[in-house]
C-alpha cells in the first residue's frame, strides 16, 4: 500500500516523535513496486520513555499508567537502582546505632556468612556491606541500623491490633518502631506478652507450652514483611483475630513472580536487594526464596489449615488460620448443642448434608438447614451445590 504525503511525513515524523516521546528516531523512505513506505528506526534507550510525560507499563494484555510509588520504583529499577540503594544526603555515621551493628556482627559471625570482620571500623564495615558510598550513607543503612530511622522515613513502624472476629471489633492496639533489627526483637516480644495466649498441655508430669501459631511461620512472615516491603508506602500492619493472624505490608509482588509461585520452589527476587543481602549475611533469611515454603510447611506440621497469601490494597497479605474445630474456640461463635455435636462427630469427614444432619438429631428439615447455614455464615462450613444437591464442606 502506497503511503500518501510521504515527503511531508519524512519531515514531520521525527519532530512529532521527539515532541511526544522525547526521543530521536531515524525515518527512511523506501520504494517497492512503485509503492512508497516509511521505515522508522528507534535506537535502544537505557532510560524509560514517557508519552507526553506519562509512563505506561504492560501487564499481560493490558496497558497500565504508572503513578506514585509504582512509578518511582519503576524509574529506579530502569536506572539500575533500588530504593534502598539511594544515598540519603542528610544522614551521617552519627545516625547509626552502634549497638545494633554489634548485634549484627555477632549474628553474622555465628552464621558464618560474613568472614574477616576483625578490626573493621564502623565506616569500613558499612562500606564492606555496601551501605555507604563515597562517605555517604545509603537508605538501607538507616533502615537496618538507624538510631532514629523514623526521622528519615516516618513509616518505620509496625502497627499491631487485636480484633474479635471482624475489623469492627478492635479490642486494643500497640505499635513498635525503630530500625529493622530492633523490630525483629520488639515485635515478637509485644505479640508474646500482649497478644498470644499459650495453651498449656501436660504430657505425663512434663508441662508443655504450645503457641497458638508456629514460631517459624510467624518469624518468616515478619521477616518477609520488613525485608521485602515498599518503604515508600504505608506501615506494616499486624492483625490478630480470634481465629486468624495476618501481616500486611505495602508493595505488590515483584514483576515475574506470581502468587502461585510462592507455594513452590521459586527464585528470590527481593525488592530491597541491599537490605535482603545484609539480612542474609546476618543469618536472618536465606537467598533461595524459601520463606513462603517455610510458612506453609510449619502450618502443616502444626496441624493448621494452609496459610493464605494474596495481593490486597496495594500490598501483600499473609494470613494464618487456627484449627477452627478446636472446642475451646467455639464459645466465640455461640453454637447450639446440635452444632457442637455435629462438628465433633463429622469434622474428619469431607462434608455434611442436610438430610444426614436432620436424621441424626431428629429435627425438621427447616431447623437442620438453619443450623448448617449458621455454621457456613461464620466460616466453619462452606456450602456448595444448589438446594437439591447442597453439601456443607469442612474447612481443611
Amino acid at each position: 500500500v502506497d503511503v500518501p504525503d510521504y515527503k511531508k511525513l519524512l519531515e514531520d515524523l521525527p519532530n512529532k516523535i521527539r515532541d511526544v516521546l522525547g526521543i530521536m528516531v531515524e525515518v527512511n523512505l523506501h520504494e517497492e513496486r512503485g509503492n512508497h513506505y516509511l521505515e522508522i528506526i528507534t535506537p535502544p534507550y537505557a532510560v524509560p520513555i514517557s508519552l507526553r510525560g506519562v509512563y505506561y507499563t504492560r501487564s499481560g494484555s493490558t496497558k497500565q499508567e504508572l503513578k506514585g510509588n509504582a512509578l518511582i520504583e519503576f524509574l529506579l529499577r530502569k536506572t539500575g537502582k533500588s530504593w534502598d540503594d539511594v544515598i540519603e544526603p542528610a544522614a551521617s555515621l552519627n545516625d547509626i546505632d552502634e549497638n545494633a551493628v554489634k548485634k549484627f556482627v555477632r549474628d553474622a559471625e555465628e552464621s558464618g556468612r560474613l568472614p574477616d570482620l576483625d578490626g573493621l571500623s564502623l565506616q569500613e564495615l558499612l562500606e564492606k556491606l555496601r551501605l555507604m558510598e563515597a562517605g555517604k550513607m545509603k537508605r538501607a543503612a538507616l533502615v537496618l541500623f538507624g538510631k532514629d530511622p523514623g526521622r528519615f522515613f516516618p513509616n518505620m513502624v509496625v502497627k499491631m491490633g487485636r480484633f474479635g472476629t471482624s475489623d469492627d471489633d478492635l479490642r486494643f492496639q500497640e505499635t513498635a518502631e525503630g530500625n529493622l533489627l530492633r523490630l525483629l526483637v520488639e515485635v515478637p516480644d509485644v505479640l508474646n506478652h500482649k497478644f498470644f495466649v499459650k495453651p498449656v498441655d501436660f504430657q505425663g508430669l512434663q508441662r508443655i507450652e504450645k503457641g497458638e501459631y508456629p514460631v517459624a511461620a510467624l518469624r518468616e512472615m515478619l521477616l518477609n514483611a520488613l525485608v521485602h516491603r515498599d518503604y515508600m508506602g504505608s506501615t506494616v500492619q499486624i492483625r490478630m483475630y480470634d481465629d486468624r493472624f495476618s501481616i500486611w505490608n505495602e508493595g505488590f509482588l515483584p514483576q515475574g513472580l506470581t502468587l502461585e509461585a510462592l507455594r513452590r520452589q521459586h527464585p528470590s527476587r527481593p525488592r530491597n536487594p541491599l537490605i535482603a543481602d545484609v539480612c542474609f549475611k546476618g543469618g536472618y533469611i536465606d537467598a533461595w526464596g524459601r520463606g513462603t515454603l517455610k510458612i506453609i510447611h510449619s502450618c502443616k506440621e502444626a496441624g493448621l489449615p494452609e496459610p493464605e497469601m494474596k495481593e490486597q490494597d496495594g500490598g501483600m497479605l499473609v494470613s494464618l488460620f487456627k484449627d477452627v474445630y478446636q472446642e475451646r474456640l467455639w464459645a466465640t461463635y455461640n453454637l447450639n448443642e446440635r452444632q457442637k455435636e455435629a462438628l465433633r462427630s463429622w469434622k474428619d469427614e469431607p462434608f455434611i448434608t442436610t438430610g444426614r444432619y436432620q436424621r441424626k438429631f431428629g429435627i425438621t428439615d427447616r431447623t437442620a438447614r438453619r443450623d448448617l447455614v449458621e455454621l457456613a455464615a461464620i466460616g466453619l462450613l462452606e456450602k456448595t451445590g444448589d438446594k437439591k444437591t447442597s453439601k456443607y464442606i469442612f474447612r481443611k
